[in-house]
Order: structure tokens, then sequence, then C-alpha cells
């Protein structure tokens, strides 16, 4: 079975220095937002006693990361990375259930 989330070394970096200055916070939450000419886009935000109630907690690093239930069956085996680009830097997840996504790649879609 392949691993539900993995993070590179280059993301988790990033992800230890956004949460360096949010102590209240219990770590890095992913999940799914219906968005776009695709469907379906990822949403970050940091994790709270309030929105990991009904998460899949991922303990495979130093940081906790938790995976929204409702998005666990689209981004099994996705590997989220961090690039610098030249104009500037951003997340990316490499889905390997992903079958499409729109021009602009905001947005993928996942056959069922």
């Amino acid at each position: 079975m392949p691993q539900l989330f993995s993070v590179t070394d280059t993301a988790l970096t990033k992800i230890k220095n956004m949460l360096s200055d949010q102590k209240d916070k219990k770590g890095l939450r992913i999940g799914l937002n219906t968005k776009g000419c695709a469907g379906l886009s990822y949403t970050m935000d940091y994790a709270t006693n309030e929105n990991i109630q009904e998460c899949e907690k991922i303990e495979d690093y130093d940081i906790p990361l938790f995976i929204d239930n409702k998005a666990v069956m689209y981004i099994v085996g996705t590997e989220m990375d961090f690039i610098k680009e030249e104009f500037g830097e951003r997340f990316v997840f490499n889905n390997p259930n992903q079958t499409s996504e729109c021009g602009c790649g905001e947005s993928f879609h996942v056959d069922p």
C-alpha cells in the first residue's frame, strides 16, 4: 500500500519555518476544496484543536501533519514539495491519482 502522504525535505524545512512563530498551532492541516475548472484544489492551514477532529494524523515527520478525512481517498501517495521559481515560491503537490488539471494549474481532477 502506498504511503498516505509524504513531504520532501525542502517542504518540511519551509513548514517548520512557518510553524516556528505559531506556538499555539498543532501543526499543518491539508485538505481539498471544490474549486476551479478541473474541480479540486489543495488547502493548507494551521492545525488547531478545532479543525483536526476529523483528520488523519501523519506522524512520519518531526512536525504533526493532519489530512482531512474527506481528502484522504484523493491524495493517497501524494508528495508535497516546496519550489522556488524566478518570480516566487510555492508548495506543489505531486499526486499520482491526478488524471487532469486546469490550464493554469490551480485545480485538478481525480477519477473515482
